[in-house]
């Protein structure tokens, strides 16, 4: 039996093992919904699967033709979903406590990788689906963008940005807050002033949600699809850009691993050769 939730705990669910499959995916709609630089999806039969709370906290978006992505409408935490076919549970592993008992196999969708993130362990690689998978990839269109500017959106589009300052920190953070709110094995935080930071669009469907009990740590989201989107902390000054809902390449890349000790037991990390901090890196 495998327990997992939201972050703020309004929803919790289990899940029957064993899981039949943990992948990573890369593709351009999991970055943007879980706002990392790829989700671990967890497979399980969907018969083993049950919401213990929390159902009338959950929203849905239908991504593609006949794919809903669940999320919390509190905390914007990405949730499970049931396959189309209704055989199977995807589960985004971030969300799940102990050990899955399987690690990654493989990553898919490589070839819609972010720029700003390296591949360095020894999984196979897929440019799309796995060909056992039998499934067909979705055509996206491509985001406009305006040259010198960072920008950004949520999965839905509903909710753009743009930054016309330089990035001022890049961190893979691996505490269980960030597991928690992405769903993902890392969140993948860019930091930027807040002078430089504007909404271009949907400003009014940006929720904000604070943890109860944190200093600073909470989550912004998109209410309509339940993307991640920048956090703007305008007292502090700077505003925390989940990397994965970037539309431009930032010119920068993470420079640390953070939270190390808290990591998931089936993240193995990868050789990236960057620092890894048990916390938070010594201050300059």
């Amino acid at each position: 039996m495998h327990e997992g939730r939201c972050l703020c705990g309004n929803v919790r669910y289990e899940v029957d093992g064993p899981f039949a499959a943990v992948v990573n995916c890369h593709c351009s709609m999991c970055r943007k919904h879980h706002g990392s630089a790829y989700v671990t999806w967890a497979v399980a039969p969907a018969s083993g699967f049950r919401i213990v709370t929390g159902n009338d906290s959950i929203g849905h978006f239908e991504s593609s033709p006949g794919l809903q992505r669940s999320f919390c409408t509190v905390c914007g935490s990405v949730l499970p979903e049931i396959t189309p076919s209704g055989e199977s549970v995807v589960v985004p592993a971030g969300n799940l406590t102990g050990d899955l008992g399987l690690q990654p196999q493989l990553h898919m969708f490589v070839k819609s990788k972010a720029p700003w993130f390296d591949i360095t362990d020894q999984l196979p690689q897929h440019d799309e689906w796995p060909p056992a998978f039998g499934m067909q990839p979705v055509a996206r269109a491509p985001v406009p963008t305006q040259a010198g500017v960072t920008q950004g959106s949520c999965l839905c589009g509903g909710v753009a940005y743009e930054i016309s300052t330089p990035p001022l920190r890049f961190y893979h953070c691996h505490c269980s807050r960030c597991r928690l709110a992405r769903g993902a094995a890392h969140a993948s935080n860019v930091f930027f002033s807040a002078d430089g930071f504007r909404w271009t669009r949907g400003a009014d469907l940006v929720v904000d949600y604070a943890l109860p009990g944190a200093r600073f740590f909470g989550t912004a989201f998109c209410r309509r699809c339940g993307s991640d989107v920048p956090r703007v902390a305008r007292e502090r000054g700077i505003v925390n850009v989940p990397a994965g809902t970037l539309d431009t390449d930032p010119g920068i890349a993470a420079t640390a691993h953070i939270f190390v000790d808290s990591r998931a037991d089936w993240d193995t990390l990868g050789d990236d050769g960057l620092p890894r901090f048990a916390a938070m890196p010594p201050s300059r």
